[in-house]
């Protein structure tokens, strides 16, 4: 038995080995080492030709005349001390291949790579993370594009952590020595954190200095960059396989090109050679890449002989301005499209490119028109022996006098790859295969930190959300067939713009709020069915998101974000597709629509042909748009009236209420649909609003009566009306809807008594605690998906809970939507003023604004919505309006609606007489819409402070 003393004393000594052993691990200091040949590597079968060692040589005097020996880096291009991990890896891929090839002897070799690696590991990190996109080449500090130190850097690229992570594998294998040192580099880089839901992930650094993550690759790079993580344990599934794409035919031949374009997702889908010399030359050419890659040659070589143009088209360096282009076969529904990474197109500039020349002749040695296109180019190397140039101008017939690492570093790899007879410098059971099937219905990806839909799904973003979320049926593994929906016919006179008198322009500062709202509905447009998700992470649309998205184009146009052109072509699209969707019943649509097939789906998005029922507070939502685009643009009203009368109102409102269905299914499997009357508090006062427009009668579901209240912050706040004709009560009282209701009908009197003090509970949590706060219903990018911020709900105050009615601990948000809206409506009230100006910049200037913030936090809450968008922008709209209310009053009452209505018995249940229930009128306390029943009990004793 060991003595107590003895057994401390050996304790501590175990406690310091451990502590030690951690410590060196975690400050891993390399120390230099020198290669040993790896005869694989060295095993040169095929030996270049006297001609072929000259086109090496040349190469290898690019990194020679731009080595940096400081750090041991080499410049991007010629003379410019800049350079990304791609650059890096070229680098990384030269050496290896010139010393094989006997360019440079093992004592430069080893002390150019000790050098490289020494920097490389002692490299500032963005967020102590990854790698900078790029780093000043002769100091090695994080700078920008224009080489510009940044202390915090531009984020990460994963395209190019994998390719310096395939060059990586190339070095510990043909040169074994640096295998603890690179792993010790690997080791200290959170790789990990550039993957999500099996994609690659890049980060970018948002105007508000906030960090984004981004989907990064397009087919050819992103299965490319996918096989570099995998050679060291990094599994991205999702990004080594082909989908989503489909085959374009071009010049003859079906080409693959990945679904997901610039106008769906920011990001340029090109097809270039590159990507396929890459994989070829690394990993070998195996099953379809195999035949993408003699496809994307073949295209080339009949462009030739339809044009006698030769063509060998991939992304290079220019010797002008813009100074990088994209040589593609396609791009973005463009063939043969040379542009920038905006897509500006260029095609004055494109080039026949020296690389992808001598890719092609090495990949295919026994093809007659790649030696053609090589022959070209192969003597292209600049006089003082400083490299290959980047190209030949097809235009001009002039050389492209750029003098890059990325063209002589993958002229050194191929001819390493000719050297070895052919063989991948990379063994292909190392990584998977990629494969995978076109597909006319692959859905365009967002380029934003959005997870995929998997086993809980989240719901859209509207009010009538179910109590529990279905999960996606198992067994339906089928992608939906995408419709292509016909816009209707153009209509007889499209106006300019709407008949609304705005007060003022946007300012510079609303203009670019407005801009970014609008972006939301730019990238999540369907261009096939014409209809917006309603969420950015979730293919599904609600009739409420489409009312959004209905009064966003309105809002758009009239703040001329959008072109009148844009404005009639999504809107008669959009119109077409209402006519489209499958009705539940036959009378009214359903609940939720995928916004690919325009099937009936679920909240959880699984396929319910026959529907699952339908919400009035939906339907009061579309009604209350489209009623106000055939008010503001009345060249569309007969195909709106079309649209609605196609519907039956029977049973959605009965005796003055409101009321929608749902199904239930009985274990029996027969399903059964009930209709009960809506109570949810601030939505049904909004849709019964919305209804009153078109006639009917629901002042049993309108603003008034009595309203319970509940004391929160000091004030008497509604949460629900006082009734019984249901048992069924409100859970929550959020902003959202009272906000609605604001913007477009204005505050009438009644409603101004629920409005009030709604608003003055959360000010006064403000000036209690200091705790921003604007509830609101949001969504989220994880689960539970949904939160409602609630002023209060199930009796609690400042609860956030999720659609089940569950605590969501820490989870209330600061909703951006609620800012921009109050601060609408009460623009000289202070804690107005507070919430703006702590949302504004919330934004990702490719998608839209962000749902808001944590309130616990601070942190950005990643989502983003129609709904949210879209009230931003009604809300920029109302600012320029004067106050006046959105929803503008009808001119006419001769439209084909009234005039259906005029003639009775129209078994639909419409209203009984040609009249609206609500008119527009104005007072000293602003204008409003008010229906003649309005005269009950209000609640009282609230009062703003301003």
């Amino acid at each position: 038995m060991i003595s107590k003393p003895r057994q401390q004393k050996l304790l501590r000594w175990i406690a310091l080995f451990l502590i030690g052993t951690f410590l060196q691990l975690l400050f891993y200091i390399p120390t230099p080492v020198l290669s040993q040949n790896s005869s694989s590597c060295s095993n040169i079968t095929a030996p270049l030709t006297p001609e072929e060692q000259t086109y090496a040589r040349a190469a290898w005097q690019y990194f020679v005349k731009n080595y940096q020996p400081a750090t041991g880096f080499t410049n991007s291009t010629g003379g410019y001390p800049s350079g990304t991990l791609w650059d890096m890896g070229n680098y990384l891929m030269a050496l290896n291949a010139a010393r094989w090839l006997n360019l440079t002897d093992q004592a430069d070799f080893d002390s150019r790579l000790n050098k490289f690696l020494t920097t490389l590991n002692s490299l500032k990190l963005f967020e102590d993370t990854l790698p900078n996109k790029v780093y000043n080449a002769a100091n090695a500090q994080m700078v920008d594009y224009g080489n510009n130190p940044l202390e915090r850097g531009l984020g990460w690229s994963a395209l190019d952590v994998g390719r310096i992570l395939a060059a990586f594998d190339v070095i510990r294998t043909c040169h074994p020595q640096y295998n603890d040192w690179l792993k010790g580099i690997v080791a200290k880089w959170q790789v990990g954190r550039s993957l999500k839901d099996g994609q690659l992930f890049g980060a970018t650094v948002l105007p508000d200095n906030t960090t984004l993550l981004v989907q990064e690759g397009r087919l050819g790079y992103e299965e490319y960059g996918a096989r570099g993580y995998q050679l060291w344990g990094f599994s991205a599934p999702k990004a080594i396989t082909f989908e989503p794409f489909k085959l374009v035919e071009i010049n003859g031949v079906q080409i693959p090109v990945d679904t997901r374009d610039f106008q769906s997702t920011n990001a340029n889908n090109y097809v270039v050679s590159e990507s396929y010399i890459l994989d070829g030359i690394e990993f070998g050419l195996q099953g379809e890449l195999a035949d993408f890659a003699a496809r994307v040659l073949d295209v080339q070589k009949r462009r030739y002989d339809t044009t006698g143009q030769l063509t060998a088209v991939t992304e290079d360096n220019i010797d002008q301005a813009p100074y990088f282009l994209y040589n593609t076969v396609y791009a973005n529904g463009a063939n043969w499209a040379t542009i920038t990474d905006a897509n500006q197109p260029y095609p004055q500039f494109r080039s026949i490119s020296t690389k992808a020349a001598f890719g092609w002749r090495y990949l295919f040695p026994d093809n007659a028109y790649a030696q053609k296109v090589f022959d070209a180019v192969k003597d292209l190397r600049s006089p003082d022996d400083s490299g290959y140039y980047a190209g030949i101008y097809e235009e001009s017939k002039q050389p492209n006098k750029a003098l890059t690492g990325n063209t002589n570093g993958l002229i050194l790899e191929i001819l390493y790859y000719k050297a070895k007879g052919n063989h991948p410098l990379i063994a292909s059971s190392s990584v998977t295969v990629s494969t995978g099937k076109p597909s006319e219905n692959a859905s365009p990806a967002t380029a934003s930190n959005q997870p995929d839909s998997t086993v809980t799904t989240p719901t859209a973003n509207q009010p009538n959300s179910p109590v529990t979320t279905p999960t996606p049926t198992p067994a339906d593994t089928s992608k939906p067939t995408e419709v292509a929906v016909a816009p209707i016919p153009p209509v007889d006179s499209p106006n300019s713009s709407s008949n609304l008198k705005l007060d003022r322009p946007l300012s510079v500062i609303e203009r670019r709020y407005a801009e970014a709202a609008w972006r939301y509905f730019q990238a999540n447009y369907h261009s096939k069915s014409g209809l917006i998700d309603d969420r950015s992470d979730f293919k599904g649309a609600t009739l409420w998101g489409l009312g959004d998205y209905l009064a966003a184009l309105h809002a758009a146009r009239s703040l001329d974000i959008i072109t009148p052109k844009e404005f009639d072509q999504r809107t008669r699209h959009l119109l077409a597709a209402l006519t489209k969707l499958p009705l539940f019943g036959g009378e009214l649509p359903s609940r939720g629509y995928d916004t690919r097939s325009l099937q009936s789906v679920d909240y959880g998005g699984n396929p319910v042909p026959e529907g699952n029922g339908w919400s009035a507070l939906d339907l009061g939502r579309i009604l209350a748009a489209l009623y106000n685009l055939k008010t503001c643009h009345p060249e569309y009203t007969a195909a709106v009236d079309k649209i609605v009368l196609d519907w039956s109102y029977l049973r959605v409102v009965r005796e003055g209420i409101l009321s929608s269905a749902t199904t239930t299914k009985e274990e029996d499997g027969r399903s059964h649909t009930r209709v009960n009357p809506e109570t949810r508090l601030g939505y049904e006062e909004y849709a019964a609003r919305a209804f009153q427009l078109w006639g009917f009668n629901v002042d049993g579901s309108a603003v008034g009566g009595e309203y319970q209240t509940a004391s929160v912050a000091g004030v008497k706040v509604p949460i629900q009306r006082r009734r019984t004709d249901t048992k069924s009560k409100n859970q929550y009282t959020v902003s959202n809807p009272f906000l609605l209701y604001a913007l477009e009908f204005g505050l009438d009197p009644q409603m101004r008594s629920l409005f009030e003090p709604i608003f003055q509970a959360q000010a006064e949590r403000y000036h209690r605690t200091g705790t921003l706060t604007a509830s609101a219903t949001t969504l989220i990018d994880r689960k539970p998906y949904t939160v409602h911020s609630t002023i209060t709900g199930r009796g609690e105050s400042w609860v956030a809970l999720s659609d089940d009615g569950q605590t969501v601990p820490k989870g209330r948000l600061v909703s951006t939507a609620v800012a921009f809206a109050y601060h609408a409506l009460l623009p000289e009230n202070k804690y107005s003023q507070e919430l703006l100006q702590g949302t504004t910049d919330l934004y990702n200037p490719l998608v839209g604004f962000y749902e808001g913030f944590y309130e616990a936090t601070g942190k950005t809450a990643v989502g983003f919505t129609s709904s949210t968008n879209s009230m931003i922008l009604q809300s920029l709209l109302y600012k320029v309006m004067n106050g006046q209310p959105l929803i503008r009053p009808a001119t006419s009452m001769k439209s084909p609606w009234w005039q259906e209505i005029t003639k009775g018995d129209s078994g639909r249940g419409l209203p009984n007489t040609a009249k609206q229930r609500a008119k527009l009128i104005s007072d000293s306390t602003g204008s409003y819409w008010l229906s003649g029943s309005e005269n009950t009990k209000l609640v009282r004793d609230t009062k703003i402070t301003k």
